[in-house]
């Protein structure tokens, strides 16, 4: 299984932790990983990248991904802004924390890739108190491409987020995880 991720998001939102804890849980599971974030003058808000390469093989690939199998947008106000499809692979996977359905997604994107949508802010904010959407994300990823076990990512996010979170914070977490992993379409 070889794959490329793309997300999207703003600074402050998740996107590199939600990258980092998918490769943490990915090297759990003896594959090889490479993830990390593309950096510029960003600052609180700005429009971010980050990039994760998956494979059962030693990767030697060291640049940005260019033609991804999956893009996870973490802002939907990035829609219309943003060209989040910019290289979607054939037979890709669109993945945004949207309200709206998949076909408005592809009609708001003006795509025929296969897109899911998931309101990973109204989970977040339901179950953490706060607009970060980045475990909600998570959750609807591997419930649409099962890159790792759902039980080795629970347990990567409370590895990740003990001694910086407290136990509730934690818990609430991985109810959002939980919700959008049942709740993406």
């Amino acid at each position: 299984m070889d794959m490329e991720l793309v997300w999207h998001g703003r600074g402050g939102q998740g996107v590199v932790t939600a990258s980092e804890i998918l490769a943490e849980t990915v090297v759990g599971e003896d594959k090889y990983v490479k993830a990390f974030p593309e950096f510029g003058p960003e600052r609180m808000g700005a429009p971010i990248r980050a990039f994760t390469r998956i494979s059962e093989k030693p990767i030697r690939v060291h640049t940005q991904v260019y033609e991804p199998d999956i893009v996870i947008v973490l802002d939907g106000t990035l829609i219309g802004k943003v060209d989040v499809t910019k290289g979607l692979k054939k037979g890709g996977i669109v993945l945004a924390n949207y309200p709206g359905t998949p076909e408005e997604l592809k009609k708001a994107l003006g795509t025929d890739a296969e897109c899911h949508t998931v309101n990973a802010t109204k989970i977040s904010m339901e179950e953490i108190g706060r607009p970060v959407a980045n475990t909600a994300m998570l959750g609807a990823l591997i419930k649409l491409s099962p890159i790792v076990s759902y039980p080795a990512l629970e347990y990567q996010i409370v590895s990740k987020f003990t001694g910086k979170l407290s136990e509730k914070a934690i818990k609430a977490n991985l109810a959002a995880l939980n919700r959008a992993h049942e709740e993406v379409i």
